[in-house]
């Protein structure tokens, strides 16, 4: 074969691969251009769910204003599976959803609001309930037909190889395209197989980028169970691969669970401050996450209601840019976060990480930002300061969020 027709050959290959893979991305309709914002059963119910509790949820969901605020999707996590009927179709567990998945999607829909529901990438679930594999088309087209939003595919189960992944994930993600209904996509896989390099070619609207967190501030040495400051950590590194339609998930928000017991209590997750709440909000605002809450919203109190329901901070989450902000600085004691938004605004995070209060004086040419700017706190809701930099003093693991306007 001549160099001109193995050249030729090479790019033909090349080319075969990136429509199969790359372009597979860029024709699925964009189902997430901001952040997927709602609540998930998991961490208060586990696998003791039922269609009452959701509808209560649902409800307290719109009363609390957070569905106003921007929450849209109630989630249901492991544990709504009843098995295949015989004709292998799945159905919900009978006791615990007597009226049928459709009713309560219909019930959410006519709140104003979106069901997701849980599968996994191979024969049982994490709980060990039925699950997807070698039925994504039938299980799609059934999740369809009952009004499904949103679908949490996850990985238990499967094998741990990269490529199996992808293939599975991939094939569920072409059953949904084909099921006759817009239905999101949130890939599962812990971060185990960088899903960032590759999950949104394979279909997903969000991938999980590390482990399930639990409800706890920082990990022990030794300790197992993802903390909020290991999430960020990890996610922190991640901003290149988000952004409208695609977005790295460190997981639900704990804010306001207080160690109640739950998966979310095992393996250290004794509960967080409130302050410690506010900064996992701040952060993952800023970071461009979902904002998926997962505490009793039939009785939060009020400091729970509102870091989840402030507008200003939601607003850096769903801005539509779609950047994920930049990790500027991380050190011993500080980690800062520079988020540019649409309106030519830019979001700055700064994260003590020590438990004692700590001053900070912060030029901000050092994080890239040249000129004067108005200075607004977002937890404050009001302006406090006009200059090229800010000098205060930020409590033990507290986040302070600013907006930064009018740059001369």
């Amino acid at each position: 074969m001549s160099q001109t027709k193995k050249g030729l050959t090479l790019l033909l290959s090349l080319f075969t691969f990136y429509t199969a893979t790359v372009g597979q991305s860029t024709d699925r309709k964009l189902l997430a251009p901001t952040p997927p914002m709602g609540w998930m059963s998991w961490n208060f119910f586990g696998e003791n769910i039922n269609e009452k509790g959701l509808k209560e949820m649902a409800d307290a969901m719109v009363a609390s204003g957070m569905a106003q605020a921007g929450y849209k999707y109630i989630f249901i996590d492991d544990g709504w599976q009843g098995g295949r009927d015989n004709r292998n179709k799945i159905i919900p567990d009978p006791k615990k959803f007597p009226s049928g998945i459709k009713a309560l999607a219909d019930y959410m829909h006519s709140k104003g609001l979106k069901l997701g529901i849980y599968s996994d990438a191979a024969p049982l679930t994490c709980a060990g309930y039925t699950a997807s594999l070698n039925f994504e088309e039938e299980d799609a087209k059934t999740f369809a037909s009952w009004g499904v939003d949103y679908l949490k595919y996850d990985y238990c189960g499967a094998p741990a190889d990269s490529n199996t992944a992808k293939l599975r994930y991939k094939k569920m993600a072409d059953a949904l395209s084909h099921s006759g209904r817009d239905i999101a996509l949130g890939i599962c896989e812990w971060g185990d197989r960088q899903p960032w390099n590759w999950a949104a070619n394979a279909g997903g609207s969000i991938w999980r980028m590390a482990g399930d967190l639990r409800d706890k501030w920082q990990s022990k040495p030794g300790e197992q169970g993802m903390s909020i400051m290991q999430a960020v950590k990890i996610n922190g590194d991640l901003s290149a691969y988000a952004g409208p339609g695609h977005w790295n998930d460190p997981d639900m928000l704990v804010i306001g669970l207080y160690g109640v017991n739950g998966p979310a209590a095992d393996l250290g997750g004794i509960g967080c401050s409130d302050i410690e709440y506010q900064s996992q909000m701040s952060l993952w605002s800023v970071m461009a996450a979902p904002l998926i809450a997962s505490n009793d919203l039939r009785s939060m109190n009020e400091q729970t209601k509102a870091i989840l329901t402030n507008t200003e901070v939601i607003a850096i989450n769903q801005d539509a840019l779609g950047k994920q902000g930049v990790r500027k600085v991380s050190d011993a004691t500080w980690d800062i976060f520079v988020k540019p938004l649409a309106n030519g605004n830019v979001a700055v995070a700064i994260l003590n990480k020590e438990s004692d209060v700590r001053d900070i004086k912060l030029s901000f040419t050092g994080i890239g930002l040249n000129g004067k700017y108005s200075i607004r706190d977002l937890w404050k809701h009001k302006v406090i300061d006009t200059g090229s930099g800010w000098k205060g003093r930020v409590e033990g693991h507290e986040t302070k969020l600013f907006i930064l306007s009018g740059s001369k």
